[in-house]
């Protein structure tokens, strides 16, 4: 039987008076990288931000190991460790790279504990350790803003479109650095570009107008024409 560290069931979340999420399910087992796929305003950020208690939603249920966290607020979601990487980056650009880290710890010697997994993924935060956020490129800022994820103990991180905006070799490098990461965290992203999503992602579910209506393997999700087409509108 598959053990998932996340289950979304059936969740709809409203913005406003705007009903967002119409029946979503997701879920994302332990040890896996697993994409949400749609097109623009499908709902795959407010699934993520319904998840981290951002955006409630107003009927079903989220399980995170086993434990519903439905109805907790962001700060005791993110406590039990679920770390959030948001699309705009949301880095502190008037810190310095080490006290962006250093802000993100939960425990006392979180930085200590985690800095050489961090530089090992993203050797390039080490040359930039005493550098304003603001001076970093985008690349680097993603990169931070990632690496920001990792100082406390999270087992879970949720990724919001990491390679947009950015250069194809800077992609590469947030590529191999997520693949390398889920050797030891479990991964669910949004991401966009079909061709990362398929090289990077174990599964995937497909979000389409605020329902979820198709999951699976990415290898299959990858022969599978008429689905990429009807869903994603990708050649």
């Amino acid at each position: 039987m598959q053990d998932n560290l996340l289950e979304v069931t059936q969740i709809h979340t409203f913005i406003g008076q705007f009903h967002i999420l119409e029946g979503v399910s997701v879920e994302v087992p332990r040890g896996s990288i697993t994409v949400m796929l749609g097109r623009n305003g499908a709902g795959k950020t407010t699934t993520l931000r319904s998840i981290m208690g951002l955006t409630p939603p107003s009927s079903g249920d989220i399980l995170y190991n086993g434990e519903s966290i439905s109805g907790m607020m962001p700060y005791a979601i993110a406590k039990m460790g679920i770390g959030w990487v948001p699309e705009n980056r949301a880095i502190f650009k008037e810190l310095t790279v080490r006290e962006n880290l250093e802000i993100a710890g939960r425990q006392p010697g979180d930085v200590e504990r985690n800095v050489d997994l961090i530089f090992e993924l993203f050797p390039d935060l080490k040359r930039l350790y005493s550098l304003h956020g603001g001076n970093l490129s985008g690349g680097q800022q993603q990169m931070l803003s990632i690496a920001r994820a990792l100082v406390p103990d999270n087992n879970l991180l949720l990724i919001d479109e990491p390679s947009e905006g950015l250069a194809p070799v800077i992609i590469e490098q947030l590529m191999a650095a997520i693949k390398q990461l889920s050797a030891e965290k479990t991964v669910l992203l949004v991401e966009q570009n079909f061709r990362v999503a398929s090289q990077l992602a174990d599964r995937y579910i497909i979000i389409d107008e605020g329902h979820s209506v198709a999951a699976g393997m990415m290898a299959d999700l990858v022969q599978d024409n008429e689905l990429i087409q009807r869903y994603l509108g990708v050649a």
